[in-house]
C-alpha cells in the first residue's frame, strides 16, 4: 500500500499507540479494520429516484459503486414493505479506505459549518465509532450545482481495538478531532 496516510499510522500511530498503552506485540496495535457509509432513502416519495441519486453520490464520495439496502421486514406505518430497496451502502478496506478516511478527517469534519469537533461518545462499547453526516456538500468531490437533494448518511469506523478508550487513542492518534467539551449532567431541581 502506498498511501501517505498508511504509511503515518505505520511510522507514527503504531509507536505512539505501543508507548500509550504498553502493548508488547506489534499486533496488539488496534487499527482500522473497515469503514461503513451508509444512507436510506426510506421517507422519500420518489423512492427510486431518490435511491439512484443515493447511489451516485455515495460512489463519487468513496470512489466505490453502492450496494443497496433492503427493508427486513413490513412496517404499515412507514409504507414499508418487506424487500423495498431503502438505502445504499459502501464497505471500504484497505487503500481506498485509508485515502476515504484521509480526505474525510482533513477535508471534509473541517467544512462542516461551526465545527468543535466530533462527539467523542459515539462508540459503541466494542471500539467502533459512528458519526452521523447531515449533508453531502462537506466533500469536496460533491459539485454544489449538481445536488438535488441532501442526503445524509452513517459513517462507522470499526476496528480491532477492544475498549473504546483504545478506539479513542486511536483515532485520535490517526486525526480525528474529538471535541473537549463533554456534556454537563443537568442539575438537580430546587427543593
Amino acid at each position: 500500500m502506498d498511501n501517505e496516510f498508511y504509511r503515518d499510522y505505520k511510522d507514527r500511530v503504531m509507536p505512539a499507540l505501543q508507548r500509550q498503552h504498553g502493548y508488547k506485540n506489534v499486533h496488539q496495535v488496534p487499527k482500522v479494520e473497515k469503514v461503513v457509509i451508509n444512507t436510506s432513502v426510506g421517507s422519500q416519495s420518489d423512492v427510486k429516484q431518490a435511491l439512484e441519486e443515493a447511489k451516485a453520490e455515495l460512489a463519487l464520495i468513496t470512489g466505490q459503486r453502492a450496494v443497496e439496502t433492503r427493508a427486513k421486514k413490513s412496517i404499515s406505518n412507514f409504507k414499508l414493505r418487506k424487500d423495498q430497496a431503502i438505502g445504499a451502502k459502501v464497505t471500504l478496506r484497505g487503500e481506498r479506505m485509508y485515502e476515504f478516511l484521509e480526505r474525510f478527517i482533513k477535508a471534509a469534519l473541517p467544512r462542516i459549518r461551526d465545527f468543535r469537533g466530533v462527539s467523542p461518545r459515539c462508540f459503541d462499547r466494542h471500539g467502533n465509532y459512528t458519526l452521523g453526516v447531515s449533508d453531502q456538500s462537506i466533500f469536496p468531490e460533491v459539485e454544489l450545482d449538481k445536488i438535488k437533494r441532501n442526503i445524509g448518511f452513517d459513517v462507522t469506523i470499526v476496528t480491532t481495538a477492544r475498549t473504546d478508550d483504545e478506539a479513542k487513542s486511536l483515532l485520535s492518534e490517526m486525526g480525528m478531532p474529538f471535541s473537549d467539551r463533554a456534556r454537563k449532567p443537568a442539575a438537580p431541581p430546587a427543593a
